[in-house]
């Protein structure tokens, strides 16, 4: 392993800092795999968060209905009217809605809810107002409130004029209101949230979910695309934490692959000429000495330097006669040829002593 890290220090950190990240990046999406956090847009039937509408779907389909979730743009999709489409708490566009007042004439089944339910998709649509009921109950009997009794919502939306719509849940405001046009039917909600997971499971919420879709085996569609879902494919499909893990994942490949490539063009020339290895420092010392052919001129300045770090290493005088430069090296462990040799006492010859007498006195 060690081997496939960069040689330069900086290169390696950066190499470490870069996985480090990937690793983070892979626990994160682990844990979030294994214990997923709630998430999701309001009125989106992906939303496992308080506001979103996953439970509401999972209940369409565990009921026996085909469940499926519009992706497309909602103004260029073909819509079934023997479905029912569910578009909740949904920022519409004029075409969005222009298109689902066409499945409704068609005879297909709407279920709308939020602040813009109905809006441009029936002639008169109820309009709505801030306030609303927190418990409702059947006002008007209508296929869609039958086995309900009492409705509980979190009180964000009523309808308080009507118009020409029936109020089948609250009256003034209402919370439930059916419209008709053309052959298809609208079931508008001013506050989608007794279908959200919140609320789904308190009073006859549920009931009332079941019953707005419909017949049993009756399809339902979520509209997902006015909550951001788009009909991606590869790459683009994946979560954003995902594309952003395997992107530094990518990162990290390429910094490690540039780490170990090879330079192009010439390698960089060294500040200084290298030093040459001792012994071929040794024998081309020794081959001018030879050549030189006054071997006491050339190792006149060693001798020198011998004496000179033996004087220091003694705490003698400059001045010191041989017999106490002597007596000095003996004490510090220097041989009997090199203190000859220091003393230029030995002939002039004897190289290898004056070095080991030089060499000796340095330690």
């Amino acid at each position: 392993m060690s081997r496939m890290l960069p040689r330069r220090p900086g290169a390696r950190l950066l190499v470490v800092v870069v996985a480090f990240f990937v690793v983070l990046n892979v626990v994160s999406l682990v844990v979030s795999s294994v214990r997923p956090e709630p998430s999701g847009k309001d009125g989106s039937a992906y939303a496992t968060q308080p506001r979103g509408v996953a439970a509401y779907a999972e209940l369409l389909r565990r009921a026996g209905h085909p469940v499926g979730y519009l992706r497309e743009p909602l103004a260029e999709a073909r819509l079934d009217p023997a479905a029912t489409i569910v578009v909740l708490d949904a920022d519409l566009e004029r075409d969005e809605r222009a298109a689902l007042a066409r499945f409704v004439r068609a005879g297909g089944r709407l279920v709308a809810g939020g602040e813009q339910a109905g809006r441009g998709v029936v002639a008169l649509a109820p309009r709505w107002s801030s306030t609303g009921p927190r418990i409702a109950r059947p006002t008007v009997p209508v296929p869609e409130t039958s086995g309900v009794r009492r409705v509980q919502s979190a009180g964000g939306g009523g309808f308080g004029a009507l118009r020409g719509a029936l109020p089948a849940l609250g009256d003034d405001p209402a919370l439930l209101a059916v419209a008709r046009s053309g052959s298809g039917r609208a079931l508008l909600l001013a506050d989608s949230s007794p279908l959200q997971n919140r609320l789904l499971g308190r009073a006859d919420n549920a009931a009332l979910g079941l019953a707005l879709v419909g017949s049993p085996q009756r399809p339902v569609t979520f509209v997902e695309s006015v909550h951001g879902f788009g009909h991606e494919t590869g790459l683009a499909a994946l979560p954003a934490r995902w594309q952003l893990g395997l992107a530094v994942a990518v990162l990290a490949a390429l910094l490690l692959l540039l780490s170990r490539a090879r330079r192009l063009g010439a390698a960089e020339q060294p500040a200084g000429e290298p030093t040459p290895a001792r012994r071929e420092h040794v024998e081309a010392l020794a081959i001018a000495l030879w050549r030189a052919r006054e071997p006491q001129v050339a190792l006149a300045p060693v001798r020198a330097a011998a004496r000179s770090q033996l004087i220091r290493g003694a705490a003698l005088a400059p001045d010191a006669p041989d017999e106490a430069l002597r007596a000095a090296a003996l004490r510090r462990g220097f041989e009997e040829d090199e203190v000859a040799a220091l003393l230029g006492e030995r002939d002039a010859d004897d190289v290898l002593a004056l070095g080991r007498a030089l060499a000796r006195g340095r330690r």
